[in-house]
């Protein structure tokens, strides 16, 4: 029984250690994300959306991101009640994204099916990747992450 129990907290202990924190973005820290779409017309081909300070931007600029630099936005503050819909996506962000050093994962927009633009600063990380739409040519690990973040843009593009 005493075994027993010595297992049982074990596991208990190693499961609670095993829970993701999530990032938490501090006020010099921001997550840019967005998609892009090469072959396409219309203000929703281009949409970047910068979380910062505890409030959400949109860029104006609409430029087509590349795999060179980081994106050049000219951010304009959105309502606090759009930030409040999207607060919660720096939960999903995948520890493995932060150690991925390749800036274009898959193959975005090569099809005409879109990429998804992701920055991250945090603390003295500053990343970013090219991340392609199509699931299958992306790591699973990064999926759930990349689900929130197209529903957090459709979610934005329809409140507008």
């Amino acid at each position: 029984m005493k075994v027993f129990r010595i297992l049982l907290f074990s596991g208990i202990f190693l499961l609670c250690s095993c829970i993701i924190e999530p990032y938490e973005i501090k006020t010099t820290d921001y997550l840019i994300f967005g998609h892009f779409y090469g072959e396409c017309r219309g203000e929703g081909c281009i949409e970047m959306f910068k979380i910062e300070n505890e409030m959400l931007y949109e860029d104006e600029n609409d430029t087509y991101p590349t795999s060179t630099d980081f994106y050049n936005a000219k951010w304009k503050v959105l309502d606090k009640t759009k930030y409040e819909e999207v607060k919660n996506l720096t939960e999903f962000i995948p520890k493995k994204l932060l150690n991925d050093n390749n800036r274009i994962i898959g193959q975005p927009d090569a099809g005409d099916w879109g990429g998804i633009y992701i920055e991250i600063k945090i603390g003295d990380t500053h990343k970013f990747w090219l991340m392609d739409k199509m699931r299958s040519n992306v790591p699973k690990e990064y999926h759930e992450f990349l689900n929130k973040v197209e529903e957090k843009i459709n979610l934005l593009q329809n409140t507008q």
